[in-house]
């Protein structure tokens, strides 16, 4: 919590350098993954819960202190763990900070919690972004954005999100990989939208999926999978995949049979683009993996127009809280009119690379207008040679311009999708 909330980190990244950087039993793995993951989905709860418990606020060096404070506070609220283990077990973690002030005073904290549970209550029942558990700031976007949706929403941002697999229709049939989940005696069924789609109400490592490791199969959300679906390349089509890493609608539009003639994944980070490439290998596909900044063609592009270009935008990530928690502390307000003038650079550099009579198909994993219809509606106002291409189906949310679903619906992360045609 501290590399996240200080600096602005990953939660994934910072985990890895836990967790995978040594060697880490399976059980000790499992319950670190828990904690993080926990304690940054119900941040804003602990945080509230704490200040009532401290007398004065801790500073920034102490930020060690005060993350273990929230580690007990939600093995208390939130775990089926023994009381007296919780308080017991982080008061010995807490004496390895070598502040032994620290160590007395999260006793002190944890005890008086369970002596006066509804205190607490009391405090987080008054508080919005308490009971949600979200930024405010936040929650007055999701308010401005959705009036009558936006406390559902807050709440399925909390939930824990289903496994969610695109099967490889190259390597084997959906059927085929239900029955290997069924022997592997994984639970499973197929999603309703997404032919490819394999739902596990229960995660499970990957290493525990039959085939993974032989490209059989990816992870990847039900209403990503729609990208591929919905961009409908066509054998001899000339596609660009722009904001490509890490791959996997790349990988898709591949898998799709019979699929396009050439396919182009580019990524602005060369680290990036290198997992691009692992992800196809893995998968047993090829592309070409090219860096450049897709606002810039001029240094990457030869010149031949693509026949349909997917545009997987920067955007801020509002639509997967529930799968990265983390967004809530990394997330600032400045970030959106920034991010929404990065999306605009990106539509204005990629559509002069575009056919005559070829599609744009523009994706974010973020449930706010103004990244979404009201950004195409803002390009299609100032190019006019762009209409729209209608996306139709029982998905989603039919807005002024494309299609929105939102955190829990059918299952489904929050996407937006919009599709323009050149004419």
């Amino acid at each position: 919590m501290t590399q996240v909330g200080a600096h602005n980190r990953y939660l994934d990244a910072a985990l890895e350098e836990v967790v995978g950087a040594r060697p880490v039993p399976a059980r000790a793995a499992a319950l670190i993954q828990e904690l993080s993951y926990g304690v940054l989905r119900w941040y804003h709860q602990l945080a509230a819960v704490a200040r009532l418990l401290l007398e004065k606020p801790l500073g920034p060096k102490d930020r060690d202190v005060e993350a273990l404070l929230l580690v007990g506070l939600y093995q208390l609220r939130h775990m089926r763990v023994a009381r007296h283990a919780a308080v017991s077990e982080t008061v010995a973690a807490a004496a390895r900070l070598r502040k032994p002030w620290g160590k007395n005073l999260i006793n002190a904290c944890l005890r008086e919690y369970l002596r006066h549970p509804e205190r607490a209550q009391r405090e987080i029942e008054n508080n919005p972004a308490a009971a949600l558990s979200h930024p405010a700031w936040l929650l007055e976007e999701l308010r401005r954005s959705w009036p009558r949706e936006w406390e559902a929403v807050a709440r399925a941002n909390n939930e824990r999100p289903p496994l969610v697999l695109r099967v490889n229709l190259r390597k084997n049939s959906r059927a085929e990989y239900l029955a290997r989940l069924a022997a592997a005696g994984l639970d499973a069924a197929p999603t309703t939208l997404s032919d490819a789609g394999v739902i596990l109400p229960q995660p499970a490592p990957v290493g525990r999926l039959p085939g993974f490791a032989d490209g059989c199969v990816s992870v990847q959300d039900e209403a990503a999978q729609l990208a591929a679906i919905l961009l409908d390349a066509r054998p001899g089509e000339r596609v660009l995949d722009a904001c490509a890493a890490p791959g996997g609608k790349a990988a898709h539009i591949l898998e799709r049979a019979p699929g396009p003639a050439e396919l182009m994944a580019l990524e602005a980070d060369p680290a990036r683009a290198g997992l691009i490439g692992q992800n196809l290998a893995r998968l047993g596909l090829k592309a070409l993996v090219v860096v450049g900044d897709a606002g810039a063609a001029q240094s990457w592009w030869d010149g031949r127009p693509f026949d349909r270009i997917l545009l997987d935008a920067p955007c801020s990530a509002t639509g997967v809280i529930r799968r990265h928690p983390d967004i809530k502390l990394r997330r600032q307000p400045a970030d959106i009119p920034r991010l929404i003038q990065a999306q605009a650079r990106l539509l204005d550099g990629l559509w002069p690379l575009l056919r005559r009579g070829g599609k744009l198909l523009y994706v974010t994993c973020s449930i706010l207008p103004g990244e979404n219809e009201d950004q195409l509606r803002a390009f299609r106002d100032r190019r006019p040679d762009a209409a729209e291409s209608a996306l139709t189906g029982g998905w989603g949310r039919a807005r002024a311009l494309g299609r929105q679903t939102l955190p829990g619906e059918r299952g489904m992360d929050g996407f937006y999708y919009g599709c323009l045609k050149k004419s």
